[in-house]
């Protein structure tokens, strides 16, 4: 029998709802429970195929306990190794190498020195930074938050260089990004699951979080949806994510990635709706029966997105495709004396015999 787990904190209408309807499907040899742990032992299973992660990111002891359970052969989603190594302006960086847009932005050292380190441990630090240089890239007004953050926590809307210096200094330990304020006439939240199943959302995130799927405007046209769907697809297979969301800020038709790096995304039916609640439990039930089936003991099961596989083979991280370039006309004495140079010799009669 094959069990599919899934690993969650305070959340229970998503978590509940999965298992209940994998469990209704009655795969044969497979069936679906909360994860339950008695004990970590190095290299030893856990005994599930499949576990769907929705807490690691806040509790380190299950980030370790799910990178056992993967080297021992469980498809983890979303795979720990790189969710652990990831972050928001690293995905900013790749977005644009990949041709997604994304917000002007800029990584900001922490206002006070982590725990165990002096002044002398940024020797390689100049002091003060080129603030202007920072500032005029970015622009005013600005927002500021975590470089590895989530939930809106320690977000602030900046609108001058003042009040930039005022909300830093009480960001103690925390690495924070300075980004360009996107100016908005649509937004849209998407789903992404199996880097495959996408749904996309209208959203306001100016309105209070249970109403911020309340949208009564429809999106202005489909070849927008389409490149939002185009975005939404490349970056979380160059992520290697199994589920995420991105949030894309449409500013003069053009759809720009505001925030891309959520593999615990919000699911709760209360704040996504009914109808965005019953696609991502059954895509989600899917997904998790299908990643079961292709599970094998022995071997790794996870997803490992387009970058680490480009670095791994030494290939450039993405082609772009070449321009296209008209053929200039040839000048028409040239183009009939290569006619008549190129042309075939007419064949000879045969003879004829006497």
């Amino acid at each position: 029998m094959k069990k599919i787990g899934i690993l969650f904190g305070q959340e229970r209408s998503f978590p509940e709802a999965v298992i209940e309807r994998i469990n209704q499907k009655a795969e044969k040899g497979i069936t679906a429970e909360a994860v339950k742990i008695e004990k970590i032992l190095q290299n030893q299973p856990l005994g599930y195929s499949v576990i769907i992660d929705r807490i690691s990111q806040d509790v380190p002891f299950y980030r370790a306990s799910l990178k056992n359970a993967a080297i021992t052969g469980t498809a983890v989603i979303n795979n720990p190794f790189w969710w652990s190594a990831d972050e928001k302006f690293f995905n900013n960086s790749l977005a644009e190498q990949i041709g997604v847009p994304v917000p002007k932005t800029a990584l900001i050292p922490s206002r006070q020195h982590p725990t165990g380190t002096t002044g002398e441990s940024f020797s390689n630090l100049a002091m003060p930074l080129d603030w202007d240089a920072i500032f005029e890239y970015t622009g005013f007004p600005a927002y500021m938050k975590p470089y590895d953050g989530g939930g809106w926590r320690d977000v602030y809307k900046l609108h001058d260089k003042e009040d930039f210096f005022d909300k830093h200094s009480g960001t103690e330990q925390l690495v924070m990004l300075l980004q360009e304020e996107i100016i908005f006439d649509e937004y849209f939240r998407v789903y992404c699951i199996g880097g495959k199943h996408v749904r996309i959302m209208q959203y306001d995130p100016r309105n209070p979080h249970h109403l911020r799927y309340a949208v009564d405007s429809k999106p202005s046209s489909e070849k927008l949806l389409k490149t939002v769907e185009e975005y939404t697809l490349r970056l979380c297979q160059y992520l290697g994510y199994d589920f995420n969301t991105v949030e894309f800020a449409v500013r003069d038709g053009v759809p720009i990635a505001i925030d891309f790096c959520n593999p615990a995304p919000d699911a709760d039916i209360k704040s996504v709706g009914q109808e965005n609640f019953d696609w991502v439990v059954e895509t989600t039930a899917n997904y998790a029966i299908e990643r079961a089936k292709a599970q094998k003991d022995g071997q790794d099961n996870l997803t490992w997105g387009q970058y680490i596989k480009a670095s791994v083979a030494g290939k450039p991280l993405f082609e772009k495709a070449a321009p296209k370039t008209a053929a200039k006309p040839a000048d028409k004495k040239v183009q009939e004396k290569a006619t008549t140079e190129k042309a075939p010799a007419k064949p000879k009669k045969a003879a004829t015999k006497k």
